[in-house]
């Protein structure tokens, strides 16, 4: 099977899913035991026979000994996913042409669901909420960020099942998925029933003294042109400053981050720079001179990640924004995503980027020039009055002084 031919892609991306979300880590490969009254030792070929020999030599006593019915196709889709879970890199994936249709219209910002982001939460090896989404079932429900999903349907997950996860929390539009959700060492269950999500990438506002605000979701398909049309509405309410907000916001498309800088930016000024296994650089530049010349607050929080931290580690090399709020995810690899020849898909990881300043983001992120703590019992909160984020406060604070 030729895994070699590429339809392009995408250079994405993040760090999350959208459940309507997907992030596919594998399953394991095989273990091999042999075991009856006498425990017997089959050989197997050794690693300095490479991989197709190994296999090789299990087909053989499966195929000499096995009992049951072998279906092919799983057998390979099986192999595959151990085969990159070996890599032991939590943002390579394998997907099967299915999951590959769901991840094209996931990242397109077409899904259903709850509307919650996820990621895997390595250290504990857990399934963990990024956000809820807006408005959606999700949302309305309470479920909050830093969540631990424990069980869905009373089915438990790890970290390790997160794609496992999302898809059967995803679901059939009006049909109800039980969660089982740990918070603050609490155990809550909620019930909610699955709607066809709508994302808005991008939402504005004037707040007071002009300051426009700005809110992105996510970096999906489209969203730098949204932000150009909600930028010129604010304009035309006289903005003198902006608020760009992009805490919570788990990355996405790394182009249109880069388009977003790029409207702020002066032409030719280091946007981006990436390196690959062998220590290539590319270095991507502004393209065109800056369509806004204002004073710009970025609000990063522990969840921005990924193409959240190249649009910060760009507006903040580059002097264009005081950065506010705390430190950010530490994202820093970008993912390419492949078509195979079957229509499967692979998610592999193959840059890690660096800020303008050469200033590292993997495991580090990017720290604010002025730290704001949202207190845990505001983070607690639905819904969150504008009058008490003493982050978005803090921001309106620097820009008034401007």
């Amino acid at each position: 099977m030729n895994l070699e031919k590429k339809q392009s892609a995408y250079k994405i991306i993040m760090l999350i899913v959208i459940v309507a979300v997907i992030t596919f880590l594998a399953t394991t490969l095989f273990m091999y035991q042999y075991m009856g009254e006498n425990i017997k030792y089959v050989p197997v070929a050794s690693n300095d026979r490479g991989i197709s020999s190994t296999l090789a030599s299990f087909r053989k006593i499966i195929d000499q000994k096995f009992l049951g019915e072998i279906d092919e196709e799983k057998v390979l889709q099986e192999t595959i996913r151990g085969y990159i879970k070996g890599l032991d890199d939590p943002y390579t994936e394998y997907m099967t042409k299915e999951e590959m249709e769901e991840f094209t219209q996931d990242v397109m910002g077409n899904f259903t669901g709850i509307g919650i982001y996820l990621t895997k939460d390595i250290e504990r090896n857990a399934v963990i909420v990024i956000s809820p989404i807006k408005d959606t079932p999700a949302h309305k429900a309470g479920i909050l960020p830093g969540d631990i999903i424990t069980k869905v349907d009373g089915v438990s997950y790890t970290g390790d099942q997160l794609t496992e996860a999302s898809n059967k929390i995803k679901g059939e539009i009006g049909s109800k998925v039980t969660l089982e959700i740990v918070r603050d060492n609490k155990t809550l269950t909620f019930e909610i029933t699955r709607e066809h999500i709508k994302i808005n990438h991008v939402e504005a506002k004037v707040l007071e003294n002009n300051i426009g605000y700005i809110e992105f979701n996510s970096f999906d398909e489209g969203c730098s042109k949204e932000f150009k049309e909600k930028l010129e509405g604010l304009k035309n309410q006289n903005i003198t400053s902006l608020i760009i907000d992009i805490r919570n916001n788990g990355g996405g498309l790394v182009d249109e981050a880069l388009k977003i800088a790029d409207y702020i930016i002066e032409k030719d000024k280091t946007l981006l720079i990436t390196v690959d296994k062998k220590q290539n650089e590319e270095i991507t530049k502004a393209e065109q001179d800056p369509e806004i010349n204002l004073p710009i607050v970025l609000l990063i929080n522990e969840s921005s990640a990924s193409a959240s931290e190249i649009l910060a580690g760009a507006l903040k090399d580059n002097g264009k924004a005081t950065i506010v709020g705390e430190k950010s995810y530490g994202k820093g690899v970008i993912q390419e995503l492949l078509t195979l020849t079957n229509g499967s898909g692979l998610k592999i990881t193959t840059n890690e980027y660096f800020t303008p300043n050469r200033n590292k983001i993997n495991e580090v992120g990017i720290t604010p020039d002025v730290e704001a703590i949202l207190s845990e019992e505001l983070k607690q909160q639905l819904v969150l009055e504008e009058k008490d984020d003493t982050q978005l406060q803090k921001a309106i604070e620097i820009l008034k002084q401007k």
